[in-house]
């Protein structure tokens, strides 16, 4: 069993590397697409959580966790399949991911206070709260395009998803 945990913690490591084809510096780890990682005997399954169904990178996504985990010579078949229950949610975002979508020039999804109706975002640029959504539409399904009243640039945002709206 000492075996399967330290392969499952070798490719959890490994994922880390794997980024999101339209953000190349956030990892599906920080995007909190990994579900599962389950070493068994013979074979290794990695469930994932995508972040829209339609998503048109799923595919590269895959074929690219599929290369990184085989790098690992782990001498196991590699399964990768796509999960849609439990959602994903802009929440499993971790605090890295937040950083490094802002470094990205894309503001992180805000946070929801209990009791607030209206979502926020500032501005990745100068941090900024004056900002105004121009086009909930984005280049993907899961981002928007805003602008800044303050610095004056328009950036993309993550769109707020969560099970809670």
């Amino acid at each position: 069993m000492i075996i399967q945990k330290e392969i499952k913690e070798s490719i959890m490591m490994k994922l880390q590397e794997v980024k999101d084809p339209e953000i190349d510096s956030v990892s599906i780890i920080d995007l909190g697409m990994i579900h599962s990682v389950q070493a068994y005997e013979k074979s290794v399954v990695i469930e994932i959580l995508p972040t829209f169904v339609g998503c048109p990178a799923l595919e590269i996504i895959k074929k690219n966790i599929l290369s990184a985990v085989e790098e690992l010579q782990i001498g196991r078949e590699i399964e990768v399949h796509y999960r849609y229950s439990p959602p994903w949610t802009s929440d499993r975002i971790s605090e890295q991911g937040r950083e490094k979508l802002k470094e990205f020039g894309i503001a992180p999804p805000p946070v929801f206070l209990e009791g607030e109706e209206m979502w926020k975002v500032n501005c990745p640029y100068c941090d900024s709260e004056y900002t105004t959504l121009e086009n909930i539409f984005g280049p993907t399904a899961c981002r928007s395009i805003l602008y800044c009243k303050s610095c004056k640039n328009p950036f993309e945002a993550m769109k707020p998803i969560s099970t809670l709206m």
